[in-house]
């Protein structure tokens, strides 16, 4: 199959969050079963730093040249005006006023370059709200031309939470019937909902992780549009996200201090373990488990669950590092922690990939209390490790978690049901309990580093989809 693959970031052109991560290693492994694969993504500035070898191969329209992998082409949609700035969304300020013009200007290049450049895809498989015009538009404004007459899209759904909504009065700037902005268009409480049209208009719609997809049909996690993705609910469907197994692999990692394997993971994690502690002033202790966080500063991550607790983790034997960025109260709150307790509570409030690593691969245990979670990579990283996950039941956590049952004494991390304080203090305590018989910790460490979330079988599962797509 062709597929043309529309993200608003992929790993390593340009990146904010996991959406990256997938653009840039889902093309891959489908390219390795012999499908071609179009990337387009907007020209931005990080990348015009980066100073890659392109081609222009159409007025706006950018190539990479020599493509390391066999069987996929990137291409950039260059408008300085629109992209040629700092950030990808917005700035210190806030989003971009315009985000709007910026990504229906990116929509429209993305379908007029199909066109082009000879590019016959079978399925355009858009991103999330930034993509979500392209549907649209395909059956609006394309469908009486018969290059596109066969060509089918594919939604995909990474955070429900980000919908793209815009005031009303900005609805004439997409060029479409004044009637689709209804309730079986874009309306949306009165503004404009692009992730609401796209999945209206799509062939199909997934998620990236069976549970989210049952999750987001629900008012609980719906963001508003469960009742729209009921009435869609027989073409959602919840693809599990994959891990790049061959970044993430402590038998080859350069960032951290010490590469180890299944063989020597005792030792590996030990001497990562004192450079994690000496780098964050930590005291070096082995005996004592450390439990460490890499992600945003944000609500959904459950940082309000952690600063509720502290007092209660203060008061165990154990030890915690935080990593992350955000704005708001955390930052002062998590740094007036750290003061308070320097021996127990380490924080790194920065972005640094290589302090990312260390974490990974030198804490006993990875904390991931997120209120949501729509699949989560985080979880499947630290297993890589043999860092044993401590979650809360939600989203894709509960698609990759299998909390440890001190009975069978078997699972591959730490489950809590309920998001109360008096909760997750509990799992982190029977979390110490375990940690403290070395050959039952042993073998969780062990059968974590076993677990296998490689995009192979993901990528099969996509191919059905498409293929299903296509029969529609």
């Amino acid at each position: 199959m062709k597929i043309a693959f529309c993200s608003s970031e992929v790993f390593p052109y340009a990146k904010t969050g996991g959406l990256a991560d997938v653009c840039g290693a889902l093309p891959l492994a489908l390219a390795k079963l012999g499908h071609q694969i179009s990337i387009f993504l907007p020209h931005y500035k990080c990348i015009q730093d980066q100073k890659l070898k392109l081609t222009k191969v159409n007025e706006g329209v950018f190539k990479i040249d020599r493509f390391p992998t066999q069987n996929v082409d990137v291409y950039f949609i260059r408008h300085d005006g629109f992209f040629n700035r700092p950030g990808l969304y917005g700035d210190d300020q806030g989003d971009y006023p315009d985000n709007l013009e910026r990504f229906q200007f990116y929509c429209r290049s993305v379908l007029d370059s199909l066109k082009q450049l000879n590019i016959e895809a079978d399925i355009i498989h858009c991103h999330d709200w930034q993509t979500a015009l392209i549907p649209v538009y395909l059956k609006e404004k394309y469908q009486n031309d018969s290059f596109y007459s066969s060509m089918k899209t594919l939604l995909t759904v990474h955070n429900l939470a980000y919908q793209g909504i815009f005031p009303k009065e900005e609805y004439k700037k997409l060029g479409l019937r004044q009637d689709l902005f209804g309730l079986e268009g874009f309306e949306y409480f009165g503004k404009i909902n692009l992730l609401k049209a796209g999945i209206i208009f799509s062939d199909a719609v997934n998620t990236v992780s069976p549970q989210y997809a049952k999750e987001i049909q629900t008012h609980t996690f719906g963001c508003g549009l469960e009742g729209v993705l009921r009435s869609h609910q027989d073409s959602v469907v919840g693809i599990l996200n994959g891990l790049d197994h061959e970044f993430w692999n402590p038998e080859a990692d350069k960032l951290i201090e010490k590469k180890y394997s299944r063989e020597d993971f005792i030792k590996g994690k030990l001497e990562n373990k004192k450079a994690l502690e000496k780098n964050t002033g930590l005291p070096v202790d082995a005996r004592v488990p450390l439990f460490g966080f890499v992600g945003r500063l944000a609500h959904q991550k459950g940082l309000d669950l952690i600063l509720d607790s502290v007092e209660e983790l203060m008061r165990l034997e154990a030890q915690f590092i935080i990593q992350g960025t955000g704005n708001g109260e955390y930052p002062a709150k998590l740094k007036e922690i750290s003061k308070r307790f320097p021996r127990k509570f380490a924080i790194w409030l920065k972005f640094d990939e290589k302090m990312a690593h260390q974490i990974y691969a030198g804490s006993d245990f990875f904390l991931m209390p997120s209120l949501f979670e729509p699949c989560g990579l985080s979880q499947m990283i630290s297993l890589r490790y043999g860092t044993i996950p401590i979650v809360f039941k939600t989203g894709g956590l509960v698609d990759t978690i299998i909390s440890f049952d001190k009975n069978r004494k078997n699972g591959n991390g730490f489950m809590f049901e309920k998001y109360f304080k008096e909760d997750f203090v509990g799992i982190i305590k029977e979390a110490i309990q375990v940690f403290e018989n070395k050959k039952i910790f042993g073998h969780l460490m062990e059968d974590g580093l076993k677990a296998d979330f490689s995009w192979d079988k993901s990528a099969v599962k996509y191919v059905e989809l498409y293929e299903h797509c296509l029969t529609l």
